[in-house]
C-alpha cells in the first residue's frame, strides 16, 4: 500500500464516519496525507486529520479521532490504528499489504514517482540564457544543472514544460564580440570593454579560414562579419558544451527577433491598454512603481532608442501569448534587481504576479581541489568554462553536486571530494547502491534464481525491509513536493537516504541463497524489493539528469 493509498483509505473512513455521525460532509478536504513517524515505534503511518476536522465539525478531535481509527481497523491492509495525544492517529500496516507496495513499483517501472500533481500547467523554464559571446562558464553551470533536473522533474509532476535559452544577441555586446574577434584577427589588442581570452583567438583565425579576404573589407563591414559568423560559431559551441553535459532546450529564443518583428511595439502597445505607460522628459515609461518596484523603468529613451527593459517586457508578453501559464526565470546572483521589476512588468500587463511569474535567484559556485581555488581558464581568460568543469569531474559527478544543493545558497565544490570513490561522496553514495544491486540481479541470474511472477509480500517482515519500503513509497511525494517548491535537490537528498536504507537492508538481509540451499519464498520477495529499489534510484537519478550505472 503506498502513502498516497493510505491516505485516500483514511480519508474514506472520515467520509464514513461524517455520514455514520449526520456531520457536515463538505468540511471533508479533497485530499490528505499519512506523513511517517519520526519515531518508527509509534508505527507506520501518522494521520493529523481529526485534529484537523474536529472543532470545525463541532466533535473532540481525540473523540474523532477514535471513531476514525474504529473505521481504519476494518480497512484492508491495516493491522492497528492507535490515538496518540490531543487525536494523533498512528497506523501500523499489515506486513502484507506493505510489502505490495515492491509489486507495485516494479510494474510501474519507469512511471513511478510520475503524477499528475501539476497537470494543465503550462510552464516556460528560462534557465541558462547565456550571452553568445564566450563559452559556457561555471557561473552558468550551477543552473545549467539545476534547470534541466527542474524540467524533468516539473514534466514528471504532470506539467507540460518548455525549456528555453533566451539569446542576447541585440545590443552594445554583440557589437563589442564582433569588434575584438576583428581585432584579434588583425593582432590587435582587444577594443576597451571588449572580450578577450584564448576563445576570441580562435574564433578569429576560424572565421579567416571561412571569409578569406574579408580582412581586405572596409573595417565597420569586415567587423559586421565577424559579428554576425561569430556569434553562430559561438551559438553552436554554447549548444554543444550543453548537450554534451545532457542539457537540451526546447527553445533557443533569439532577442533580435523580438525587434525584427515587431513584438517590442505590440509589447507596448498591450501596455498601453492596461493605462500603464506613460509619456514624461521625451521618454515613454512604464509606472512600475504601482506594483512594488523602486522606481519607474524607461522603454523608449528620448532618443527614441528602446531599452533593455522593453524587450524584457516584450519577451514576458510574448510567452504569455505563447500560452503558458507560468514564466519561471532561473538567473543569477547578480540579479537580484531583476525580481520586482519583473513581477511588476507581469502586474502591468494585467496578470497575477504571484501566480504567472517566477523568479528564482542562484548563488554563486566557486570550484577548488583540495581546498585552494582552481586555476583561471587559459582559454576563456579569466572564467572556468563548462567543457573545463566536465573533462575534469564528468557529467555526472558535475550535474549531482550541483542539483544537490539547495540555490539558497553559494555553493563550493571540491573536484577531489567529488570524484573520490568513497560512501562520503553523495553522488558515488547513490550510485553505488543501483550498481550493486545491479550486481546482485546478475549473480540471482548466473544460480538461475528468479523472483518469479507472483510476491507474497507477507514475507517482508524484517524491520530493515520495513525501513526500505516506507522510504520507497515515499517516492512519488519527494517528486511532487520538489516540483510545487522549485527545489531538485529535495530529489537527491531522499536518493542519498534510500541508498543508505538500501545498504542497512543488505548487511541486515541477505537475499540470495548459498550453496544448496532453496529458493524459497523470501528469497523471491526479497528479489521484489530489491528490484523495487533499482527502479526508483534510476527514476530519481534520471531525474537529475545523471546515470544509473550497472557497474563501478
Amino acid at each position: 500500500m503506498t502513502p498516497a493509498k493510505l491516505a485516500q483509505v483514511v480519508l474514506d473512513a472520515a467520509a464514513a464516519v461524517f455520514a455514520a455521525r449526520g456531520l457536515d460532509r463538505s468540511l471533508l478536504p479533497d485530499s490528505t496525507a499519512v506523513e511517517r513517524p519520526r519515531n518508527p515505534e509509534h508505527g507506520d503511518y501518522a494521520s493529523t486529520l481529526a485534529l484537523q476536522l474536529g472543532k470545525r465539525a463541532g466533535v473532540p478531535p481525540r473523540e474523532l479521532a477514535g471513531a476514525l481509527a474504529e473505521e481504519l481497523g476494518r480497512a484492508p491492509g491495516i493491522k492497528s490504528v492507535e490515538i496518540a495525544g490531543p487525536g494523533f492517529l498512528n497506523i501500523r500496516l499489515d506486513p502484507a499489504a506493505a510489502g505490495q507496495l515492491a509489486r507495485s513499483i516494479v510494474e510501474a517501472g519507469s512511471a513511478y514517482g510520475r503524477s499528475d500533481r501539476l497537470s494543465g500547467q503550462r510552464v516556460d523554464l528560462e534557465f541558462v540564457s547565456a550571452n553568445p559571446t564566450g563559452p559556457i562558464h561555471l557561473g552558468h553551470t550551477r543552473w545549467a544543472a539545476v534547470g534541466d533536473s527542474l524540467r524533468r522533474i516539473l514534466a514528471a509532476a504532470g506539467a507540460e514544460v518548455t525549456s528555453e535559452h533566451y539569446v542576447n544577441d541585440a545590443g552594445a555586446q554583440i557589437d563589442k564580440f564582433g569588434q575584438s574577434l576583428y581585432a584579434a584577427a588583425r593582432g590587435e589588442p582587444a577594443p576597451e570593454g571588449g572580450y578577450a581570452g584564448e576563445y576570441v583567438a580562435e574564433i578569429a583565425q576560424r572565421l579567416l579560414a571561412a571569409h578569406p579576404g574579408v580582412l581586405d573589407l572596409p573595417r565597420e563591414e569586415a567587423e559586421r562579419v565577424f559579428r554576425d559568423s561569430g556569434y553562430r560559431l559561438m551559438l553552436d559551441e554554447m549548444r554543444a558544451s550543453l548537450e554534451r553535459f545532457g542539457v537540451h532546450f526546447d527553445v533557443w529564443f533569439s532577442e533580435r527577433t523580438l525587434h525584427d518583428s515587431g513584438a517590442v511595439e505590440h509589447a507596448l502597445d498591450e501596455l498601453r491598454k492596461q493605462g500603464h505607460v506613460y509619456e514624461a522628459d521625451g521618454a515613454i515609461w512604464l509606472r512600475t512603481t504601482d506594483f512594488g518596484d523602486d522606481k519607474d523603468r524607461v522603454l523608449i529613451r528620448s532618443n527614441g532608442e528602446k531599452t533593455y527593459f522593453a524587450a524584457d517586457a516584450a519577451y514576458y508578453i510574448n510567452k504569455r501569448e505563447r500560452g503558458f501559464d507560468k514564466c519561471v526565470y532561473l538567473l543569477g546572483a547578480d540579479h537580484h534587481g531583476y525580481v520586482n521589476r519583473l513581477r511588476a512588468i507581469a502586474a502591468c500587463a494585467g496578470d497575477d504576479p504571484d501566480f504567472n511569474i517566477e523568479i528564482l535567484i542562484g548563488q554563486l559556485v566557486n570550484l577548488v581541489r583540495g581546498g585552494v581555488p582552481v586555476r583561471l581558464s587559459k582559454r576563456a581568460g579569466n572564467i572556468i568554462t563548462l567543457d573545463e568543469i566536465v573533462d575534469a569531474v564528468g557529467v555526472d559527478a558535475a550535474r549531482y553536486s550541483l542539483a544537490r544543493s539547495s540555490t539558497d545558497s553559494p555553493l563550493t565544490l571540491d573536484i577531489e571530494e567529488i570524484t573520490r570513490r568513497s560512501n562520503d561522496n553523495p553522488v558515488f553514495y547513490v550510485q553505488y547502491a543501483h550498481a550493486r544491486i545491479a550486481s546482485l540481479l546478475r549473480n540471482a541470474g548466473e544460480l538461475g534464481v528468479d523472483r518469479g511472477r507472483d510476491l507474497d509480500p507477507g514475507q517482508l517482515r524484517h524491520d530493515k525491509e520495513n525501513t526500505l519500503l516506507k522510504r520507497l513509497g515515499e517516492f512519488p511525494a519527494v517528486v511532487a513536493t520538489a516540483a510545487e517548491l522549485r527545489e531538485p535537490h529535495r530529489v537527491a537528498r531522499y536518493l542519498e537516504q534510500l541508498a543508505g536504507d538500501y545498504h542497512r537492508f543488505y548487511d541486515a538481509c541477505r537475499v540470495l541463497p548459498q550453496g544448496d540451499e532453496p529458493v524459497t519464498d523470501l528469497v523471491r520477495a526479497r528479489l521484489w524489493l530489491v528490484e523495487a529499489t533499482r527502479v526508483v534510484l534510476a527514476n530519481g537519478l534520471g531525474l537529475l539528469g545523471v546515470s544509473a550505472p550497472e557497474r563501478m
